[in-house]
This record gives structure tokens, C-alpha cells and sequence, in this order.
């Protein structure tokens, strides 16, 4: 007997009260859970902990970084994070680390320094613990800011 794997859920931004377009907090909102989603973590688990993260107001690069790894370790396994606790705080750390230094933090930054949607995603992917599945699942929700330049 073989068993079906279960396709996985597709969330949007708008089901946990986003929205993309507004700038840069929202979008940073939705990178951060797309960061957790991108890990190989049930869905669940990645909404628990990301809710986690904005009930406590860790939801810019900077309030990242501001966090030692003993923290966001803490953090993280709060929320369920168990086998993936310290690679996960780990990139994290690194990858707000480069976010701010090449982005000044900002995803907006980055989409306007960005010529279409494959050198977005590119560029996201430049970012530590983010790879093409992560990029993927982020960029779903991004479709409408490239759809606004082109009008």
C-alpha cells in the first residue's frame, strides 16, 4: 500500500492579516514567515512560532539582530522548534545580518534595486538561510508589487 504525501497548504499574506503592498513592515512580516515555512517544519509549527514573534514585537531585522541566539533559540523552541532551534536562530541572525547591511533592512530596498522577478528572488536567495523554496513561497505574495510597476 502506498501512501499519498499530503500536498502541502499554500497561505497567503492576506489569511494572517498582511498586506505586501503597505511598505516595508508588512512585507517584512511575511518574508519572516516565509522564512520559517521555507524550513522543513510542519506549517503549523512555523505559524505558532511566527505568531510568537509578533505578539512580542520581533518583527524587523533590527529587533532580530537585538536578540542574542540564546533568545531566539528560546524563542524558537517556544514555538515548537525543536530539531531545527539553533540552525534556525543561527540563520536568522545572519540573515538580517546581511538584510540590513546591503538593504538597510528593507525588503522594499531590495524589490526597487530589483530589475524584474527572477533578480528579486535572486537577491533573496543572496540572503543566508534562504533558498529557492523559501524565495518561491514569498515572491507568491509579491506578484501584485511587480504587477503595480508595470501600470
Amino acid at each position: 500500500m502506498v501512501r499519498e504525501k499530503k500536498p502541502k497548504p499554500v497561505h497567503t499574506a492576506e489569511e494572517f492579516g498582511l498586506d505586501v503592498t503597505s511598505g516595508d513592515d508588512d512585507l517584512f512580516r511575511w518574508f519572516l514567515l516565509s522564512f520559517l515555512f521555507g524550513k522543513p517544519i510542519q506549517s503549523t509549527v512555523a505559524i505558532n512560532t511566527w505568531r510568537i514573534f509578533i505578539e512580542r514585537k520581533i518583527d524587523t531585522p533590527w529587533a532580530i539582530l537585538d536578540m542574542t541566539h540564546w533568545q531566539l533559540k528560546t524563542i524558537l523552541d517556544e514555538g515548537k522548534y525543536t530539531r531545527y532551534d539553533e540552525v534556525t536562530a543561527h540563520a536568522l541572525h545572519r540573515c538580517m545580518e546581511r538584510l540590513v547591511s546591503e538593504y538597510e533592512g528593507s525588503l522594499v530596498l531590495m524589490f526597487d534595486s530589483s530589475l524584474d522577478e527572477d533578480e528579486f528572488s535572486k537577491r533573496l536567495q543572496t540572503l543566508y538561510g534562504v533558498g529557492p523554496k523559501t524565495a518561491e513561497i514569498f515572491m507568491h505574495e509579491t506578484e501584485e508589487l511587480f504587477a503595480r510597476r508595470v501600470e
